[in-house]
């Protein structure tokens, strides 16, 4: 084992049981047996030394004269210790916004019923460990924001919190049935404290909320850390401004004119039921693969575990604000499949939910390839990247994915699902500018949620939920714009450097399994153009240590 590969494993060791919990599913890690989350001032400082360790150890092993592909590795790792930096140091969620606690008291309650059932002793007991500390996290919630809060965030917190005693106590009422005997004795005592401890969080919000900051934006300095050093985008903040405008005005006119041809077209019919959208996002998902594969695309192994919904558990559904009811298999399980719970087709459904309950193969065509990008990382013979590192990649793939399968000719037979298609892409072109104007302190979470409602024809709830979510990510909402944009460059060029030779499914599957790796990274690695590694590290003021002296 290589010092990096070294420092790598003992980095993602560390991760897993300090990397803060998101609604996001793409980022989650697998923790370790007995793991709590932990946010006292203690551990947020504790984080910050080790932190520092890894990074003298990190800027120790630089080597430029070594391979491209043990450069790209290192740069991984750098951009992973940037993460943790910009999290703890620039961002300071855990000092500036009470949903950071939400996410970190319930949240690990919420991914321990991602997994589909049994719920064994282990499991069982992890959960009410997890729903044991709720408590003590959301005391420390109040050490750490006090004197520190942002009011916006406060606000979106406390209209959270309205509910979140009745959601949980009404999922954990439902659970009770599915655990062992030993946990199910003491589940009523925890859900109690815990309920207890959300409403005395959500009073004392209140109280404190006239005290608190009128700030959610970390900076233009800070978010260009972020851009620069940990997703590695070449792209100045204008330029991506720019080129989200740009896309905004082409997928608007690709919609336009697409509801002109379809103007005579009758609405797609909902679903009948669950168990119908089950069956059929089953069989579709197979016909995906199959038509990906026939239209040289992307050759997906035979052997790849499948994404398939399956139906919404009563102990999940009232917490799902918490996160992406996804279940992705643990990094490294040979055996299970991806799921996406879903709820029972009707018209009030959310934006990307009521596609889904008319076609399930706009679902596929994103979240599927999620999925499957993950289950190809995984079994990538590199560990180094095995990790996720930073959205751009991940999200980039899936959205490229999607119109590359508009194109192939995937939804001519179902009109509203090319339109939905074209109305995504619109949406996530228009996220790159609230992403920027929220992280400048340009809008207001409550003017993002009014331009995204407004100009792509999204549900109020669904903007709201984004808008506050980008708020406090910055960097997260540009990523798929940004990301398909990077893998369409890389393609383009690859393509021109050997035509003669190219195979678009041969680039695909690379692409895949190394998907988690920044795409500036891979342009360096498969070209041997380093232009758009160096513009990143001149944007992000010179490459140095990941953590600034």
């Amino acid at each position: 084992m290589t010092a990096m590969n070294k420092l790598s494993e003992e980095f993602w060791l560390w991760r897993e049981a300090t990397q803060p919990d998101s609604f996001d599913d793409v980022c989650r890690v697998q923790r370790p047996p007995g793991w709590l989350p932990e946010w006292s001032a203690a551990a947020v400082e504790d984080r910050r030394r080790v932190l520092a360790a890894f990074a003298g150890r990190y800027s120790a092993l630089e080597d430029r004269g070594a391979p491209v592909a043990d450069q790209v590795d290192r740069r991984l790792v750098g951009s992973a210790l940037a993460r943790v930096h910009w999290e703890l140091n620039l961002l300071r969620d855990w000092q500036r916004n009470p949903g950071f606690y939400l996410d970190q008291s319930l949240g690990p309650v919420a991914n321990l019923l991602l997994a589909p059932p049994p719920f064994t002793e282990v499991r069982a007991q992890s959960l009410v460990d997890c729903l044991h500390r709720v408590p003590a996290v959301l005391a420390a919630a109040e050490e750490n924001l006090a004197g520190h809060a942002a009011a916006p965030f406060a606000r979106c917190a406390l209209l959270l919190l309205e509910k979140a005693s009745e959601q949980l106590a009404t999922a954990m009422a439902a659970l009770a049935s599915s655990l062992p005997a030993a946990q199910q004795r003491v589940l009523p005592e925890r859900t109690t404290a815990a309920c207890v401890a959300l409403t005395s969080f959500r009073t004392w919000l209140g109280d404190r909320l006239s005290t608190f900051t009128t700030t959610t934006s970390a900076g233009a300095e800070a978010f260009n850390f972020f851009l620069h050093r940990v997703a590695l985008l070449p792209y100045s903040v204008e330029h991506l401004r720019w080129m989200g405008r740009q896309e905004y005005q082409r997928s608007t006119a690709a919609e336009l004119i697409a509801r002109a041809r379809h103007r005579r077209s009758a609405p797609a019919p909902l679903i009948a039921d669950v168990a119908q959208q089950i069956s059929r996002q089953r069989e579709e998902e197979q016909g995906v693969r199959a038509f990906c594969r026939q239209r040289g695309l992307v050759d997906l192994p035979d052997d790849l575990p499948h994404y398939r919904n399956a139906a919404m558990p009563a102990y999940l559904e009232p917490l799902g604000w918490l996160s992406v009811p996804h279940h992705f298999p643990p990094p490294g399980c040979p055996a299970g499949d991806a799921l996406r719970y879903i709820r029972a087709p009707r018209e009030d459904l959310p934006y990307f939910e009521l596609a889904e309950a008319r076609d399930p193969r706009v679902g596929i065509a994103h979240e599927g390839v999620h999925a499957w990008q993950a289950a190809l990382s995984s079994r990538n013979t590199n560990p180094v990247r095995r990790h996720y590192y930073d959205s751009a990649a991940n999200e980039g793939i899936a959205f490229a994915n999607e119109e590359s399968l508009l194109t192939a000719g995937l939804f001519d037979n179902h009109p509203d699902s090319s339109l939905f298609v074209l109305n995504a892409m619109r949406l996530r072109s228009l996220r790159v500018e609230i992403d920027i104007g929220l992280a400048l302190g340009e809008l207001t979470i409550e003017t993002a949620a009014d331009r995204l409602a407004g100009l792509v024809g999204m549900d109020r709830q669904t903007a709201w939920a984004e808008a506050v979510y980008f708020a406090g990510h910055p960097g997260q909402g540009l990523s798929y714009q940004t990301g398909k944009q990077q893998v369409l460059d890389l393609m383009t060029a690859c393509a021109s450097d050997r035509p003669d030779t190219f195979d678009l499914a041969g680039f695909h599957t690379d692409l895949w399994s190394n998907g988690n790796v920044p795409l500036s990274l891979r342009r360096w690695e498969l070209l041997g153009l380093s232009d758009h590694v160096d513009r990143a590290r001149t944007l992000g003021a010179g490459e140095g240590p990941p953590v600034p002296a």
